[in-house]
C-alpha cells in the first residue's frame, strides 16, 4: 500500500529543504518527490508533517557493534562465548535503528561474527539497519586493535591480510595507520604501518572494489594513509595543515567520532586509567582539527566510534550535536550523515530523499536545519521508517 508524506518540511539529504512539497513512498521504495499539488486526488494512507521534517534516514560510518559501551568493552567481549557476541550485536544493530540510524558500517568486530548480523539485517530476515562490516582490523604486531585484528607485517602479509577479508566477505577493509586510545601502551601519535605497507593494503582492497577505512590519529599515520590513497580517516585527532591539504587534494573523508572522547571523559571513573590518560591529552587537539578541515571546505561523513566506553547505540545522533558545537551548520551536520555518508560508504540507492531511493527515512519534530536537536535528541524523533516499514520508537514504549 502506498503512502504519502505531506504537509511539513523536507530535507534531501544533498543540502534541500523543501516545503509544499510530498513523497509518495510505495513498498519499500521513493516512488515521487515532488510539489503536493501533483499528488492531489491521492486516496491512499496520508501522513501529516505540519510542525515536522521529514528526511532521509541517518547513517553512522564508525560503529562497533559487538561492544556494548561497558566501560571496558574490550576486555568484556573476549569473555563472552560466541553466540553471545552474535546477539549482543544485533541487540545493538536494533538499538541504532530505533534511534533513527538506518544504515551503519562497522568497522572491526571479532572472528566475523558481526558479519551474521550483518545478513540477517541486510537480507531482511530481521529488522534492523542496513550494514557494511569490515571484518577484522588489519594492523602491526602489537599495534592499536590486535586484541582482535588480523595482525600482519611487511608488504606482503599486509596484501594477504587484506585478501582474507576480502575471501570472509568484508565490505570495506580497515586498516590501522597508528596507535589508538583504547589499547594499551601504543601511543596515539604515533606511526604504526610504513607508508608501502599501507599503501599496499589499501590498493589490494581497492583492486577487488572495497572502499577502506583507516584508523589514524598522528600526523604521520594520518599522511600515510591519505597518500596511500584511503577513502577515509578515522579520528584524524592531530592532522595538520599539510594532512588537510593533502585530503582536500584527494577527496578524503574525514569521519571524526567526537562521541567516543566525549563519552569516554564523562564518564572518567569507570574506564581504565591508560585510556584516560590518553583522552585527556588528544581531545582538545580532536575538536581543533575538526573544525580545521571544515573550515578548509573538506569532505566530512558521520561516525561515532559507537559500542565504545559510555557511547552507546542508539544514541548515535547525538554526533550531529557534537559537531555543531564545534561550528559545523545544522544542515552541514546532516549531510555529514545522509548524502556524504552514503556517497563515502558507495550506497546509490540510499542517504538522499529522490525518486527510486529506497525508503530509509525519518520524522522529526521542528526543523533540524536551524536547530540540529530535532534530529540528534531521540525525544524528537516522530517516526522512524525502514525500507518503507515503520518502526517503533522506543520513547513510546511503555
Amino acid at each position: 500500500m502506498a503512502t504519502l508524506y505531506r504537509g511539513g518540511r523536507i530535507f534531501d539529504g544533498l543540502g534541500r529543504c523543501a516545503q509544499n512539497h510530498a513523497v509518495l513512498v510505495d513498498g519499500d521504495t521513493i516512488q515521487r518527490f515532488a510539489p503536493a499539488d501533483e499528488f492531489a486526488g491521492f486516496s491512499g494512507e496520508i501522513v501529516e508533517l505540519e510542525g515536522q521534517t521529514l528526511l532521509p534516514g541517518l547513517m553512522d560510518c564508525h560503529v562497533h557493534l559487538i561492544y556494548g559501551a561497558e566501560g571496558n568493552p574490550g576486555a568484556l567481549v573476549e569473555s563472552l562465548q560466541p553466540g553471545v557476541i552474535t546477539m549482543k550485536a544485533y541487540e545493538n544493530a536494533f538499538s541504532t535503528l530505533e534511534g533513527g540510524i538506518t544504515t551503519v558500517r562497522d568497522c572491526g568486530g571479532r572472528d566475523y561474527l558481526e558479519f551474521a548480523v550483518r545478513d540477517a539485517c541486510n537480507q531482511r530476515r530481521v529488522l534492523g539497519p542496513t550494514i557494511q562490516a569490515a571484518g577484522r582490523m588489519v594492523c602491526m604486531t602489537g599495534g592499536h586493535g590486535n586484541r582482535f585484528g588480523r595482525v600482519a607485517d611487511g608488504v606482503n602479509e599486509v596484501i594477504k591480510a587484506v585478501r582474507e577479508q576480502i575471501h570472509a566477505g568484508s565490505d570495506l577493509i580497515k586498516i590501522m595507520a597508528t596507535g589508538g586510545v583504547m589499547t594499551p601502551g601504543v601511543n596515539p601519535e604515533d606511526a604504526h604501518y610504513t607508508l608501502e605497507e599501507i599503501s599496499a593494503g589499501i590498493h589490494e582492497g581497492h583492486r577487488f572494489h572495497k572502499h577502506s577505512a583507516s584508523h589514524a590519529q598522528g600526523k604521520e599515520g594520518i599522511l600515510n594513509a591519505v597518500r596511500g590513497g584511503v577513502d577515509s580517516i578515522e579520528h584524524g585527532i592531530f592532522m595538520d595543515d599539510e594532512c588537510v591539504e593533502e585530503m582536500l587534494k584527494r577527496g578524503t573523508y574525514l569521519v571524526p567520532t567526537l562521541a567516543a572522547v566525549n563519552n569516554i571523559l564523562a564518564q572518567a571513573d569507570k574506564v581504565p586509567a591508560y585510556v584516560i590518560e590518553k583522552s585527556q591529552r588528544v581531545a582538545g587537539r580532536h575538536k581543533e582539527s575538526i573544525q580545521m578541515y571544515y573550515k578548509a571546505g573538506g569532505r566530512i561523513a558521520m561516525g561515532t566510534d559507537a559500542g565504545t566506553p559510555f557511547n552507546r547505540h542508539g544514541e548515535n545522533a547525538l554526533e550531529l550535536l557534537y559537531m555543531v558545537e564545534l561550528g559545523v551548520k545544522p544542515i552541514d551536520a546532516l549531510i555529514s550523515a545522509t548524502g556524504n555518508a552514503a556517497a563515502l560508504m558507495r550506497l546509490k540507492d540510499r542517504g538522499t530523499i529522490a525518486d527510486g531511493m529506497k525508503a530509509d527515512l525519518l520524522i522529526v519534530a521542528g526543523d533540524p536545519t536551524t536547530d540540529i536537536t530535532a534530529a540528534s535528541n531521540r525525544k524528537n524523533h516522530r517516526a522512524v521508517i525502514k525500507n518503507g516499514q515503520a518502526v517503533v520508537n522506543p520513547i513510546k514504549k511503555p
